[in-house]
């Protein structure tokens, strides 16, 4: 069995556990995931069961990826985050630093916004459906609330701090633009 390195716990963290979640959510429009979780009293784990969720999982959240970059990224963008525009020139150099913020920042972002996502999609399907799966009520509700909550500002505050670290290691367009301005600036500010 493979050990569990930074490199796979941040795509077991961005990928594998919201999909879980929105495969929870998907439940009442595919009976057969009932099956592969084996939810039901008298069903046990199998061996497939545990891949078709793995599989499964992973297929869910690039579709729950693909909404997420369609409104979380988007918003944050919009509201406060802009998105740099990084020089990738100096990329083979700065490989393993920007690699590891990645693994330590942009894997956690990925967590917090899919998982908000995927949140997001089990409440509704539960609300729609009347799952009995799914707790009901104003303090259901309100804990569904204040874990949105958590994980949108969870996702913004680990998006901007890997734009402004990965800014810092990449560059941006236009940083040598400015460098060039300041020391032309102060060149002609020198007295003679």
């Amino acid at each position: 069995m493979k050990q569990l390195t930074s490199d796979n716990f941040g795509l077991l963290i961005a990928y594998l556990l919201p999909g879980f979640v929105a495969l929870h959510g998907a439940m009442p429009f595919a009976p057969g995931i009932s099956a592969w979780l084996a939810t039901t009293p008298s069903a046990q784990p199998t061996v497939g069961g545990f891949l078709y969720v793995t599989l499964g999982s992973t297929a869910a959240c690039l579709i729950v990826s693909a909404v997420r970059w369609a409104t979380i990224d988007q918003l944050h963008h919009h509201t406060g985050v802009p998105e740099p525009r990084w020089d990738f020139q100096k990329f083979g150099l700065s490989q393993p630093a920007f690699d590891s913020l990645v693994q330590d920042h942009y894997r956690y972002y990925q967590y917090y916004a899919n998982m908000l996502v995927a949140i997001l999609f089990l409440f509704v399907t539960g609300q729609l459906t009347g799952g009995m799966w799914l707790a009901r009520g104003a303090v259901a509700d309100f804990g569904f609330a204040v874990v949105g909550c958590v994980l949108f500002l969870g996702s913004r505050d680990t998006l901007r701090k890997y734009y402004a670290r990965a800014s810092a290691v990449l560059g941006t367009f236009g940083q040598g633009v400015q460098q060039a301005r300041k020391e032309a600036i102060v060149k002609r500010s020198r007295p003679l």
